[in-house]
């Protein structure tokens, strides 16, 4: 069975990139425009990988990361955060969203992000975590 894979974002450009690349490699892929509809998806079908950009109307990354840690059923959900280039996320905002394994700046390559889901579903088999990183 494909692994999952919801990616959310409100450029539509991005995200029709991401999934195109993803697909490709042989991920089931879902789409959501805002962290709401990602919400909303998760509720439904839970992802292997969550990648979320981090500013978006209505919810953005950082509350819907708030969110999952704060229920069981998604507390440990791995999370790829997308920022613009011009936004960083604070040592602080990485630690206090544990879960959160890489932080890829806008624009990026959709091969990197490949790479990155691919390492984070190869830890499937309860090898130790990495700390959030800088892609």
């Amino acid at each position: 069975m494909p692994k999952r894979v919801l990616l959310c974002d409100d450029e539509v450009h991005i995200l029709r990139a991401a999934e195109f690349k993803l697909k490709k490699a042989g991920y089931e892929v879902e789409t959501a425009a805002d962290g709401l509809e990602a919400w909303d998806a998760i509720q439904r079908q839970r992802p292997d990988v969550l990648v979320t950009d981090c500013q978006m109307p209505r919810m953005d990354g950082l509350e819907l990361v708030r969110r999952l840690r704060g229920s069981p059923a998604t507390a440990d959900l791995p999370v790829i955060m997308l920022t613009a280039k011009g936004f960083e996320l604070s040592t602080e905002q990485l630690a206090e969203q544990w879960a959160v394994k890489v932080v890829m700046a806008k624009p990026f390559s959709p091969r990197d992000l490949l790479q990155q889901v691919e390492h984070i579903v190869g830890r499937a088999d309860g090898a130790d975590q990495p700390q959030p990183t800088l892609a």
